[in-house]
């Protein structure tokens, strides 16, 4: 049980519940998190928000949003975003063990822009972003997606300590589903 009371998500007001809802219908089972985060409406409307617009501007890739959200959750030990987003990467087509070993160097499955995404997240995550990384991803990147996958990974650390410090539970869905996984 988290360490905070839920909040009915009803109770939220009109804006605040209506992101809950469309993250819910069109994100997925976040349900715990925003509970929690529903004690600051702000927090729900704005952050998720942003998500929500991220997802429907979309000005990287699902696949590399998913491995930046997959290599700072593992980074940031956030069993709450592993669950949530190591299927997620899979049904992208990474395979399991790439999923499970995405911070090992030389882990295959990842093509090249692919790993330097992945080599990104790790710079920002440990706040060490170096400028001959950041020269490479222009190659590939735009600065609004650079400014984009920058965000994505400063945000996931954000929702790590968030989750961790409340005791955010994964949701039951979600858990049955890990379970049938692992069968």
């Amino acid at each position: 049980m988290a360490r905070v009371n839920p909040i009915d998500a009803s109770s939220l007001p009109g804006d605040a519940r209506a992101v809950y809802e469309r993250v819910e219908r069109e994100y997925g089972a976040f349900g715990n998190m925003l509970k929690v985060l529903g004690h600051r409406p702000p927090a729900v409307e704005h952050l998720f928000g942003l998500l929500l617009d991220s997802a429907r501007d979309a000005l990287i890739t699902r696949r590399h949003l998913e491995i930046v959200l997959v290599t700072a959750s593992r980074l940031n030990a956030c069993h709450y975003c592993i669950t949530h987003h190591e299927p997620r990467l899979q049904a992208l087509g990474v395979a399991a063990a790439t999923v499970v070993n995405i911070l090992e160097p030389d882990v295959p499955g990842l093509d090249p822009v692919e790993r330097l995404v992945r080599d990104y997240t790790v710079q920002v995550t440990r706040q060490r972003v170096t400028d001959t990384l950041v020269a490479k991803l222009r190659e590939h990147f735009s600065e609004a997606q650079l400014v984009e996958l920058t965000l994505r990974a400063a945000l996931c650390a954000f929702f790590a300590r968030f989750n961790e410090a409340l005791e955010i539970q994964v949701e039951p869905e979600l858990l049955a589903a890990e379970v049938h996984a692992d069968t």
